[in-house]
């Protein structure tokens, strides 16, 4: 599953072949959760409560980019969270 980005501890992937609804995976340490693309809403997983609003926080940034490659299937990497 290819790496987006990381920043924190929280490491963001996404995987092309996955089940719908479009979705990434953010895993910080043990914990690993998936988040809708169209409205950042968790899921499935879990996260401490911290490092999900950091996830949907990087998430709004770049949404625009996160649908175009589920879409597009075309990976790219992304700038982390500052």
């Amino acid at each position: 599953m290819p790496e987006i980005t990381r920043f924190y501890g929280i490491i963001i992937k996404l995987f092309f072949a996955d089940h719908p609804p479009p979705h990434f995976h953010a895993v910080y340490g043990d914990y690993n959760a998936l988040f809708n693309v169209e409205t950042l809403e968790m899921i499935e997983g879990d996260l401490p409560e911290r490092a999900k609003r950091l996830a949907i926080e990087w998430a709004k940034m770049y949404q625009a980019e996160l649908k175009e490659m589920w879409n597009t299937q075309e990976f790219k990497k992304l700038p982390p969270l500052k």
